[in-house]
């Protein structure tokens, strides 16, 4: 599957499409980059004279690049279609460092497993000078939608 092919799967559309490309995929690990527009919605209120990027969407960009974008490889298209959904089902994120509106970051994940459906991932953010954002492990599960 390539890299356009995936991200074409994607199930998510601006503005909570948090994956610009994908650098690297293979069976057991990913690696992604997003960069934090200064426009984007969210900075408008947190916070008051000082925006910084949510905890909640770093996590969400972790999981857009570590979990669905490897989900989507591991499952492969004949198997996928066009009838997924993902939930996320478990996160352990440690956040060490503040993003900023402009930030361009990188997400590496590698797979602890992948069965049944549920990925489980060993997750690092990394901001452009390779300093640790975040890190930790998430889980979800890949559903296909019966066909209606």
């Amino acid at each position: 599957m390539t890299v356009q092919a995936i991200l074409d799967k994607l199930p998510f559309t601006a503005p909570f499409l948090f994956v610009d490309g994908l650098d690297h995929i293979d069976s057991d690990k990913v690696k992604g980059h997003f960069t934090f527009r200064e426009d984007l919605d969210f900075y408008k209120g947190h916070f008051k004279g000082y925006p910084v990027t949510p905890g909640v969407i770093l996590t969400e960009v972790t999981a857009q690049i570590g979990l669905v974008c490897l989900g989507i490889y591991l499952m492969g298209e004949e198997e996928l279609g066009d009838n997924m959904s993902f939930g996320l089902t478990s996160t352990e994120i440690e956040f060490m460092r503040p993003v900023f509106p402009g930030e361009k970051v990188t997400v590496e994940a590698d797979k602890v497993y992948f069965r049944f459906g549920k990925l489980k991932c060993r997750v690092t953010m990394k901001n452009e000078t390779q300093e640790d954002i975040c890190s930790g492990v998430i889980a979800g599960m890949i559903i296909t939608k019966p066909h209606e």
